[in-house]
């Protein structure tokens, strides 16, 4: 579904009234770099200002029509003044900005205005970013180049220099509870997926993936085990843990789901409950953080953090959760 600026607005309103006001004045810059977290609306806004540009029957100065002929290919991807490059499997190649600069060179098809956007312009090789460098320094008159990366720092800082940064923040938690919400995620779900991933497109996808949800289960019946003692605890991890969370990244998914667990023990503890992240547990669980200190809480919080910043520095993931299930049961005053 298209973006418009009233949306971008809402959950960038910064990056939306920079590049609202370039517009206006008539300002638009030769290159823009939207720097930002996986799905905070980089590429949906690339698309709206490539509209707003070029649209045949502009609304009101910033509503696209979404019914020209115009909006309609830029929307599937086939105007030919509007160009997207994205990485040719790990890399962006000296070769696809080669062929941009080509088509640059003619004059514009159909509009005096071209655009482009590089996806991941991060992941330029080393000569692509020097052939695209060349390409910013001399710009073609009514050309706009739009930069589109999570990872700023890996892009050459002579690139960096020639583009107007725009940064665009994750979205505020209840914004992005509230599609989930209007997109028919249940509620029980919205608030856990919220949490997870910025991504609304990530987030739906998981709210529909069967692993993410025997994830959740074996989660809660790792914790339940942990209550009783490190013996069950570790029978847990034997019997369903290691078999379900095989990948370096499933193991780091599930430490947040266990840390989210305590996440609404402390919440319950300390009053601030209004939203849980597992509200179909808000009984059991508060019946539990009455038998747990704030103190003991935050300890097995931080033994949870730990062990996902040893998982990423590659400790045996075996050897890891034994000594996170024991230091997770030590202290615990269940009775």
């Amino acid at each position: 579904m298209a973006v418009t600026w009233d949306e971008l607005e809402k959950v960038q309103p910064l990056a939306a009234k920079i590049l609202k006001n370039s517009i206006q004045k008539n300002r638009i810059a030769h290159a823009y770099l939207l720097e930002g977290e996986r799905g905070t609306g980089k590429k949906d806004a690339s698309f709206l200002i490539a509209k707003t540009l070029l649209c045949l029957d502009l609304q009101d100065q910033f509503k696209p029509c979404e019914e020209c002929i115009n909006c309609k290919r830029i929307n599937n991807g086939s105007h030919p003044d509007v160009h997207l490059v994205e990485p040719d499997g790990l890399s962006i190649k000296k070769d696809q900005i080669k062929n941009l600069q080509q088509e640059f060179s003619k004059s514009g098809v159909e509009s005096k205005r071209k655009l482009y956007t590089i996806v991941h312009a991060d992941k330029m090789t080393v000569n692509a970013a020097n052939s695209l460098l060349k390409f910013l320094e001399e710009p073609n008159e009514g050309t706009t180049a739009i930069l589109i990366t999570e990872q700023i720092q890996q892009i050459l800082p002579t690139i960096i220099s020639r583009c107007q940064v725009i940064t665009f923040r994750t979205f505020p938690t209840d914004i992005l509870v509230n599609k989930l919400l209007e997109m028919g995620v249940s509620p029980s779900n919205a608030f856990i997926l919220a949490s997870i991933t910025n991504n609304i497109q990530e987030a739906l996808e998981l709210n529909n993936d069967e692993w993410f949800a025997q994830a959740r289960k074996l989660v809660l019946k790792l914790y339940e085990a942990l209550k009783k003692s490190a013996a069950s605890a570790m029978v847990a991890l034997q019997e369903d843990w290691f078999s379900h969370f095989k990948e370096k990244s499933q193991i780091d998914r599930g430490l947040d789901l266990l840390l989210f667990v305590y996440k609404d023990l402390i919440s319950l503890r300390i009053g601030k409950d209004k939203h849980l992240l597992y509200p179909n547990y808000r009984g059991s669980f508060e019946a539990d953080a009455l038998q747990l200190s704030t103190r003991s809480l935050t300890d097995k919080m931080t033994s949870i953090l730990e062990a996902k910043r040893k998982l990423n520095a590659n400790m045996n993931p075996q050897l890891l959760m034994e000594q996170l299930v024991l230091k997770l049961q030590g202290g615990s005053t269940f009775v």
